[in-house]
């Protein structure tokens, strides 16, 4: 009789031990009890949002539990979960629960996914007589639902569905909604009392800012809100919203495509007490002061902040081009734009002085009659308290300027510079408004320059730009010249 010989080797061990772990692992899923919770069973749910389409979630619930393995199946969460960060703990009781497996299930009951699953599958196709209504069942194993169905019905291949299809049940891994069925084994038998945390797409916000502009253009008022859009496939009730202003590292993978989502189907807004604010970490977090709903397919404002009669500064600035400093030329611009700003302080003393999350002002004055226009928008970024807004609303109209060059001499280059120029200009600045204005002239001036001549006097205001502050009286014409020497 031949004897078989059992190889032990280190490798055949492991596998051997692996395969037990999967088997035992399949014994113990199939078998686990399933326990449901929905939103019924929720204590308490709170919300983080990132401006970067990221949310944390912590979300807490009564669970009855029974002894042993239990299969929890936790609804209502978000359908751009992503599972790799969900945590669940026991607040009740942290040392009772342990987890062993978790599984999101992401294919929800529709139609088509029914069908899909049946795939291979026997099911019953029930039809109706058109003239009698008798209706007549058969079986028929679904081939294929890709594009459209194709049946086997008897020794026959259908396409389309000759009747209602009927199936003996729902399989376990579609679900009406999304869900996150995870595998625990708790010591103990009683009531738990789970937190759920992890990190969603679908969630976002950012700023947006009202300001008024007085009639004399020297105050405005500013009012602050928060706009929060919900896209992840949930909502959140009764929730405490938390807001995180900053630029957040992140890691971006490559992720499985969610379906499409429907665009934003309505709007709510909340007028109500301005936003507590701290700091969190290098960032910024603002606290709404009471709970709310967070609803699926729903843009959401809140109050962030409002203040009256800030002062303001209104600022008429031409911007020059640094290279038309190397070469020659001769008419630069007719008409050329002069942007119109506007600039004030965050600081307390005007009703600010706080962190402002980076969003868009939108600026709006009355007219004569009173009656609310549009002047004009910027956005601003992340703004520390005590720091200056800035704000371009556009370029002037009744403002405008010409400018020329003219002359243009090669000077002696020497040291360590290969090329030197002189060069004048002249700008014409036109003032058709019934009022003086001050407009600021920027030239950023390249290499080691020096001003020869200037018919208005100018500032040095870095190594790179020369300022001039040229009043212009109403409807009338200034005109600005210079000299300067370039070497580089």
């Amino acid at each position: 009789m031949q004897q078989i010989k059992i190889n032990n080797s280190p490798h055949l061990v492991r596998f051997c031990v692996l395969a037990a772990m999967i088997a035992s692992l399949h014994f113990i899923t199939v078998n686990a009890q399933e326990i449901t919770t929905t939103v019924n069973d929720q204590q308490e749910l709170s919300l983080t949002v990132y401006n970067q389409d990221l949310a944390l979630i912590r979300d807490v619930r009564d669970v009855s539990l029974n002894k042993g393995l239990n299969r929890i199946a936790v609804r209502e969460v978000s359908a751009q979960i992503r599972p790799e960060t969900a945590l669940i703990t026991s607040l009740s009781d942290p040392n009772s629960l342990s987890l062993i497996e978790q599984n999101f299930d992401y294919d929800l009951l529709t139609p088509q996914q029914l069908l899909q699953k049946y795939v291979g599958k026997q099911v019953r196709v029930v039809k109706t007589h058109p003239t009698t209504g008798a209706e007549k069942e058969v079986l028929a194993t679904v081939l294929s639902a890709n594009n459209g169905v194709v049946l086997k019905i008897g020794d026959r291949i259908e396409t389309g569905v000759p009747g209602r299809i009927v199936y003996d049940q729902v399989p376990d891994n579609l679900r009406d909604r999304p869900t996150l069925s995870i595998l625990a084994n708790n010591n103990i038998s009683k009531n738990q009392t789970l937190e759920l945390s992890y990190l969603s797409g679908g969630l976002s916000w950012k700023a947006d800012y009202v300001a008024k502009l007085d009639e004399t253009e020297k105050q405005l008022d500013l009012n602050g809100w928060v706009t929060l859009n919900n896209q992840s496939g949930a909502s959140y009730k009764n929730a405490k919203l938390q807001l995180v202003a900053g630029d957040v590292n992140r890691v971006y993978e490559p992720r499985r495509q969610h379906r499409d989502v429907v665009m934003m189907k309505n709007m709510a807004a909340e007028a109500m007490p301005e936003m507590a604010q701290e700091s969190l970490f290098e960032y910024h977090l603002y606290t709404l002061g009471h709970k709310t709903d967070v609803l699926q397919n729903q843009t959401k404002q809140v109050a962030l902040l409002s203040a009256s009669k800030i002062p303001v500064n209104k600022e008429f600035l031409l911007q020059g081009n640094q290279h038309y400093y190397y070469n020659q030329y001769g008419v630069i611009a007719d008409k050329l734009k002069v942007g119109v700003f506007v600039e004030f302080e965050n600081e307390k003393q005007y009703g600010l002085g706080m962190p402002l999350p980076k969003g868009i002002v939108r600026v709006y004055k009355n007219d004569s009659s009173g009656n609310a226009q549009f002047i004009g928008e910027d956005r601003v970024d992340h703004t520390p308290k005590n720091e200056t807004i800035r704000l371009k609303l556009g370029d002037a109209f009744d403002v405008t300027a010409n400018k020329k060059q003219t002359s243009y001499k090669k000077e002696s280059a020497f040291g360590r510079y290969k090329h030197a120029a002189s060069s004048s200009y002249e700008i014409e600045i036109h003032n058709a408004k019934d009022e003086d204005v001050v407009v600021k002239v920027l030239e950023p001036v390249p290499g080691d320059w020096k001003m020869q001549e200037t018919s208005l006097e100018y500032e040095k205001v870095n190594a790179y730009m020369a300022q001039w502050l040229v009043k212009v009286p109403a409807e009338k014409r200034i005109t600005l010249s210079y000299k300067v020497l370039v070497r580089y």
